[in-house]
């Protein structure tokens, strides 16, 4: 026979399952695209989680769509190589071979233990990059930069590293009237069959647009947005995320997630929301609690 503490514990759980049936509903029928990267992909303990959570989506009407990166471990299959690379304003400068290894450990290793930890936990995942089916088609990435001296604008060339120029979501449509989620690693095509490195980040808020998803979360090892004062802010409009961007209160690195959040918000995606994936089951706090987990941008 179960003691009082457990039985509470029963019951305090099947009240928190109750409070989320509201969202859940309001979520049921709708895609909900991930980036999933950062610390939380090398947490053991945390990529379990995020996997049960992605298999408990599914199982509740939810169409998830994962999309991951992988820099660190790129980053290391290129340090065993022996093959040095560069970065340009935090873009890794991509040749010919290494877009061979960025290729191989995206559309390799990383997705394939992403798919075996999302069927391990009793989904069913399936394994793809943007060439599959025409998913992502893509174009050289081009960067300039103004010389400081001269006051010339130069154009910096980064290899093989490209941006989404189509998204064909014909086969995500696909699985949506299936079991299957997909876990998509972020390749595209060029016109001329080449192979591009493209941004995560960049890769999950083109398929976000493209699906006209109910939301984008972007799974980061921050909290969300900050304030000046360094405070969690829970919401913002795609007005106030330009605002703090040129005020300077949004700086570095979340610049880009940011713009990336506003381009989604603006082309269909209901919401975007920036948040904090070193936190457990961040992705149903974000969903099925009314304070959310992150930032979100609407």
């Amino acid at each position: 026979m179960s003691n009082t503490n457990d039985h509470t514990e029963w019951l305090e759980k099947a009240g928190i399952l109750a409070d989320a049936l509201p969202y859940m509903r309001a979520f049921a029928g709708q895609t909900v695209v991930v980036k999933y990267g950062g610390h939380a992909m090398g947490d053991e303990s945390l990529a379990t989680g995020f996997a049960s959570d992605i298999v408990l989506l599914k199982q509740v009407g939810i169409n998830p769509v994962v999309v991951h990166g992988g820099g660190p471990q790129i980053g290391a299959m290129l340090d065993r190589l022996k093959i040095q690379s560069s970065f340009i304003d935090g873009l890794r400068v991509t040749d010919a071979e290494t877009v061979d290894i960025v290729e191989m450990v995206l559309c390799g290793s990383i997705n394939k233990q992403i798919v075996t930890a999302i069927n391990k936990a009793g989904g069913f995942a399936v394994g793809l990059s943007g060439k599959d089916g025409n998913l992502i088609k893509a174009r050289k990435l081009r960067r300039s930069k103004k010389d400081p001296g001269s006051n010339i604008e130069k154009i910096l060339d980064l290899g093989f590293v490209g941006e989404p120029s189509e998204i064909n979501p014909h086969i995500l449509s696909t699985f949506e009237e299936s079991d299957t989620i997909p876990v998509i690693a972020p390749i595209g095509v060029g016109s001329n069959g080449e192979t591009f490195n493209i941004n995560a980040d960049t890769s999950a808020g083109a398929i976000a647009a493209a699906m006209g998803a109910s939301r984008l979360l972007m799974l980061t090892d921050v909290a969300g947005v900050l304030s000046d004062t360094r405070q969690l802010m829970p919401e913002m409009t795609v007005e106030r995320a330009r605002t703090l961007i040129q005020a300077g209160t949004i700086s570095g690195g979340m610049i880009p997630k940011v713009e990336t959040c506003v381009k989604a918000v603006e082309h269909s995606v209901d919401a975007a929301v920036i948040l904090d994936g070193r936190v457990p089951h961040a992705v149903l706090l974000e969903l099925f609690t009314p304070h959310g987990a992150g930032t979100l941008i609407r």
